[in-house]
């Protein structure tokens, strides 16, 4: 795809700004003359995860061919449409797609934005639509009815979880479920009904819920992912344990940070390697040097499966006798990060990796993490622009 114009730019992010999730296709002259163009690797992933098509199930030939529902999208009516998808005979049966009408729809070189909505496809002419001006025109029209019933639909989960942590903050200061620094969450999801468990998919409706203790500098967690064994010099926790652990009290454990920016007092640092698309950790001793490895595409799929919606939850922390009591305060709600900022706030250590490793009785590592997190500051820098609600009322 060629590169995008700021304007082009502009209009992406102002239907980011709108809860509008889409992928991007740019038909090429010859493809408007005979009616094709290539299903690249993000529109495959984009209609796979929307339970629209799975390519890499298709066979090849015009006998698999599947067929879709879709329209184009103008300022002033919509063209019924059809998506073709599938694979031919020839050239090894590349992923070809195709919408009945493109032709007097979009020039060559266009960028065409594909929306899924309701198990059908929308396509709207990023380069042509002024979509700024028809989403703030006074006199209706399809586009701006077409977006505000999408920003309605993805709404409703959030209102209705906004109405119950407005009525959990109402009731004050409420005990801690245990003595942890999980308690924050884990007396949150109580409260909501939400049982406790190792699931990685989101927590209420599809919303991912992140509470932390309201303090100045506090990192937020991201997500928790194990490194790829089978790339890595080390295959275990235990064996990275054993290298860098240190005695603390009753404990051996591995506790600490690890940056890409400076070495922390273990000697350990993370890496880019954007050759192989990996990411690294690395160590000052010679003999050891790379010893565990991180698929980035991984953690992109990680990041997008946890954050796809995520509500941000603020608490106070206060101790009455000995035990500690919450005061849930302030929602931050974020929606769609942008993957490509994930990489650059690695690099830029406002991204960082926390080890939580420990020897059990039984002589077994235990390891909470790796967890990634991120410094306050860097929500804005990795997710569209967010909203925040206070649960205290004035």
């Amino acid at each position: 795809m060629r590169q995008l114009t700021t304007t082009e730019l502009n209009r992406i992010k102002l239907l980011t700004e709108n809860s509008i999730e889409l992928t991007l296709i740019e038909p090429t002259e010859t493809g408007l003359v005979k009616s094709i163009m290539d299903a690249t690797g993000s529109v495959r992933s984009y209609l796979k995860s929307k339970d629209i098509h799975d390519f890499e199930l298709q066979r090849q030939g015009q006998e698999s061919k599947v067929l879709v529902t879709s329209n184009l999208m103008n300022n002033e009516n919509v063209i019924n449409s059809v998506a073709s998808l599938y694979r031919p005979n020839t050239k090894k049966g590349d992923p070809r797609i195709w919408f009945k009408g493109l032709g007097s729809y979009a020039k060559a070189n266009d960028i065409l934005g594909i929306i899924e909505f309701q198990k059908m496809l929308y396509v709207l002419n990023i380069t042509r639509l002024d979509l700024g001006t028809l989403l703030n025109s006074k006199v209706a029209n399809p586009i701006q009815e077409f977006i505000h019933e999408i920003r309605q639909t993805t709404n409703e989960v959030a209102d209705e979880l906004l109405i119950l942590l407005n009525k959990i903050a109402a009731k004050g200061l409420v005990p801690a479920m245990l003595k942890a620094d999980t308690a924050v969450g884990r007396t949150l999801e109580t409260l909501l009904g939400i049982d406790i468990n190792s699931s990685k998919k989101p927590d209420y409706k599809g919303i991912e819920l992140k509470s932390y203790r309201d303090k100045r500098g506090n990192r937020k967690n991201l997500f928790a992912q194990v490194p790829d064994w089978n790339l890595s010099k080390f295959k275990s926790s235990a064996e990275i344990l054993d290298n860098f652990g240190y005695k603390r009290g009753e404990d051996f454990k591995l506790y600490c940070t690890v940056s890409s920016l400076v070495r922390n007092s273990q000697g350990l640092m993370l890496k880019m390697d954007s050759k192989v698309n990996k990411l690294l950790e690395n160590s000052e001793k010679n003999n050891i040097g790379d010893f565990i490895v991180w698929g980035l595409d991984t953690l992109h799929k990680r990041l997008l499966e946890k954050h796809n919606e995520t509500f941000w939850i603020a608490a106070d922390s206060k101790e009455i006798d000995g035990k500690e009591y919450f005061q849930y305060k302030k929602v931050e709600h974020t929606k769609k990060p942008i993957v490509s900022q994930f990489d650059i706030l690695l690099e830029q250590g406002i991204i960082t990796l926390d080890h939580l490793i420990k020897r059990k009785s039984s002589g077994s590592a235990l390891e909470k993490g790796p967890i990634f997190k991120i410094k306050p500051n860097g929500l804005d820098l990795l997710f569209p622009p967010s909203k925040t609600y206070s649960l205290i009322q004035q």
